[in-house]
């Protein structure tokens, strides 16, 4: 075992690939298949953090990671002893160790995937020590090897990335609790090492690498922006583009900014709750002219959006974190505070959207409504967003509050609660009605 985690072959160097005899084949559609077989013994919701894992590669890259079926060559995924894998195509079966109870999360999976993929830690590319200082002295014994970096890697014009999900941490294998063994030059304090999953850089390096031919991002701040601009940077004459949501925790509120269409041309907007198509749909919907796209909630910290778009179509949009709330896009159901019937938690702010299909409107009646009085609704409060324009901008105390039918195709309320005195809150009902 060399670098920690990456297992040797004697046939042959496992931190260099002289050709590409490494890599994995990739098919005249463009595709990367690296076959692999998942051993029985990990718990359901192992296999499901290892298959999300594989699944933001499909969704981002042309690496698709595909069970195997007579495959020659191919990558065993197995609880052994620890969390390692070969380096790059071996030939063959090839065992990749995820170790039950320790290993099985979705940062630490795809370090071990990159691997597979034929990539080697960030920590010791040859032009490291321009970014980052090795402090031999507070390596333990026996794993200074872990650190040396490599001649003349191909670092494919790639700047350094202390994001990676392939860099150690600042106290990896140190001798002592609390000391570094690698400190980030100039400013020693950026954080390292992280295992929430692929970096921006990750991905720009797979797609380069395999020279795929896709538009894709990957967005991993608490909150930022995103536009239809991004596809330019790619290519000019990309027609389709996917960005990936993935935030540390809780939930994704995106909101579009702006859509822009110009005679003849024409955007095609899909929302997936989650990391690939085979996830639900939160919005599907084409626009053209004035059309307005709703605000959406995620129910995980993972949002797909694909656009595709014909002629100068283009939009802009943000996202942030949220910790309660939903999209609603059944025909119809109930939407109810946190906790109802018993009373919501003080400091909570809630956002739901509900989407019907093009062609409906939304009824929403209100079964039970009990926030907390104030003049003009300082305290706790409901607001509803009827599409681009506004209901009553703040409800609040013990009413009835009139059924409403949208005048569009989707409806947001939004529920806030102060830090003192708590009601039982409200609960409604919803159902898609067809226009007349």
């Amino acid at each position: 075992m060399t670098q920690g985690d990456i297992a040797v072959r004697l046939s042959r160097s496992a931190l260099g690939c002289p050709s590409k005899s490494c890599f994995w084949p990739k098919s005249v559609m463009g595709i990367v298949n690296i076959p692999y077989t998942l051993s029985s013994d990990y718990a359901p919701a192992d296999t499901m953090v290892i298959l999300s894992a594989m699944q933001e590669y499909t969704t981002l890259t042309c690496v698709h990671f595909t069970e195997r079926k007579t495959e020659v060559d191919y990558v065993q995924i197995r609880s052994v002893d620890g969390c390692w894998s070969y380096l790059g195509r071996i030939g063959g079966p090839q065992d990749l160790s995820l170790l039950k109870y320790s290993c099985v999360a979705k940062g630490i999976v795809q370090h071990e995937l990159n691997h597979v993929l034929g990539f080697v830690h960030e920590h010791t590319r040859s032009d490291r020590d321009s970014y980052v200082d090795i402090v031999w002295a507070n390596i333990a014994n026996g794993h200074a090897s872990n650190f040396e970096s490599e001649p003349n890697t191909n670092n494919l014009f790639s700047p350094y990335d202390y994001t990676s999900v392939m860099h150690y941490g600042r106290y990896a294998f140190s001798n002592v609790q609390g000391q570094p063994t690698i400190n980030p030059k100039p400013d020693a304090t950026v954080p390292i090492g992280q295992r929430y999953g692929l970096s921006s850089l990750d991905l720009l390096k797979i797609n380069r690498l395999y020279e795929c031919d896709i538009c894709s991002f990957l967005l991993t701040e608490p909150s930022g922006f995103l536009s239809s601009a991004n596809m330019d940077t790619v290519s000019l004459n990309k027609s389709v583009c996917v960005w990936l949501i993935r935030v540390p925790a809780t939930k994704i509120y995106l909101q579009f900014r702006t859509l822009h269409t110009v005679s003849g041309s024409s955007g095609y907007m899909k929302v997936y709750d989650g990391v690939s198509k085979t996830y639900p749909v939160l919005l599907s919907r084409a626009f053209q002219g004035g059309v307005d796209l709703p605000p959406l909630v995620s129910s995980g910290n993972l949002m797909m959006l694909e656009f595709s778009r014909i002629g100068s179509s283009s939009f802009t949009a943000s996202y942030s974190t949220v910790t309660c709330g939903e999209t609603a896009t059944s025909v119809n159901g109930i939407l109810s505070s946190p906790g109802y019937p018993i009373r919501y938690p003080a400091s909570t702010d809630c956002t739901w959207t509900i989407v019907a299909a093009v062609g409906y409107r939304i009824l929403l009646e209100f079964t039970f409504f009990s926030l907390e009085t104030s003049r003009n609704c300082i305290y706790d409060y409901l607001s509803i967003s009827d599409g681009s324009s506004s209901g009553p901008e703040k409800v609040c105390g013990v009413k009835k509050i009139p059924t409403l039918v949208s005048t569009g195709s989707w409806l947001m309320l939004q529920f806030h609660s102060d830090k003192t005195v708590q009601c039982v809150g409200l609960q409604a009902k919803f159902s898609w009605v067809a226009l007349p």
